[in-house]
């Protein structure tokens, strides 16, 4: 099946083969996007993809802190799979709530793909380094040191907007079991957990979260752009639809399996509540909360939500890739 789908895709785009066949990670001549044009077609993308997979996303975090909440109140886990998660949400809570929080969403985006393309594509240009023919090229290494300062340097600045958006997709849940209202709107909900834990509160669960930004880039950003140079090198195919829809996809299995374990740590570190001195009360730490996970509840709970975190990350990293390829090429710019 996949050779009948290079052999079709070479027969759509014809071969470039020969002398002028072009090596694993050498890079055409493509312009250089000018930054404001990048960080909103980045937004843009990114908001793109939300609407597909942002149900996916608000299911997985409730998949992931539902164990920790049972253990914590004696109980047994609600909700055992993804469409048991989805169908009590919408069946407690209604059918908009499967979009509770994408306001927090928006507004970190607005922040955080941005910042992240733009610094993905500064380190990929310090990286490229000339061939023996003397053309630029990016080695896979490179990309994945630059999906990594990228991922981590936008997580460290956006960190408060996950943080908020975390904690709205579960207030839904809280009010259910008699809870006070805690998040009413992005803006309450900044100045509340300023107002509790000061600056440092806005930057709880940074580690975690930092760590799978890291790993998400290298798997969303990196894998693609490595992906889609593969096989446009090996299969002799042009840069068109088909090659980014491959590389998409490829890209998104590679971020759910890279980036699971951190994000539950990072849902559980991020929706803990704190004491007066804005410390969490059920983890003292990313580390604390992974061997605790473990311990408590095996192994495979670093991969729980993974169907839908896959699902999440995979038609949304196809959305964004695709939104962001046709914006530059409705821009006049060569695909990334």
């Amino acid at each position: 099946m996949g050779k009948a789908l290079i052999q079709s895709l070479r027969q759509q785009n014809g071969t470039i083969g020969g002398e002028g066949k072009t090596q694993v990670g050498v890079l055409g001549d493509n312009k250089k996007t000018p930054r404001v044009e990048l960080y909103l077609t980045s937004f843009a993308s990114a908001c793109s993809a939300e609407i597909v997979g942002y149900p996916f996303d608000m299911c997985k975090t409730r998949m992931q802190i539902q164990g920790e909440i049972a253990s914590r109140v004696g109980q047994k886990v609600k909700y055992r799979g993804l469409l048991a998660t989805a169908m009590g949400i919408v069946r407690e809570e209604g059918l908009l709530k499967l979009y509770g929080g994408i306001s927090a969403m928006v507004f970190r985006h607005s922040l955080f793909s941005g910042i992240k393309m733009l610094t993905y594509d500064y380190m990929r240009e310090k990286m490229i380094v000339p061939d023996e023919d003397g053309r630029p090229q990016l080695s896979f290494l490179g990309s994945c040191i630059s999906g990594v300062v990228a991922g981590a340097t936008a997580s460290v600045l956006t960190n408060p907007t996950e943080l908020i958006k975390i904690q709205m997709q579960m207030e839904g849940q809280r009010r259910l079991r008699g809870e006070p209202p805690r998040i009413h709107n992005v803006l309450q909900a900044l100045t509340s957990i300023y107002r509790t834990g000061g600056v440092v509160g806005l930057w709880k669960g940074t580690v975690p979260n930092t760590w799978r930004s890291a790993l998400v880039t290298i798997g969303d950003v990196s894998c693609y752009d490595f992906c889609k140079r593969f096989l446009i090198a090996e299969f002799d195919l042009v840069d068109n639809r088909e090659v980014q829809f491959l590389a998409a996809m490829t890209a998104g299995v590679a971020d759910a399996i890279l980036s699971l374990p951190a994000d539950v740590v990072k849902s559980r570190i991020m929706n803990q509540p704190t004491d007066e001195q804005g410390r969490g009360i059920h983890y003292k730490g990313s580390l604390d909360c992974l061997s605790r996970l473990v311990r408590e509840e095996g192994f495979l709970a670093m991969y729980k939500g993974f169907i839908p975190y896959w699902m999440r990350v995979g038609p949304a990293s196809v959305v964004f890739w695709m939104t962001f390829e046709q914006i530059r090429r409705f821009r006049g710019s060569e695909g990334y």
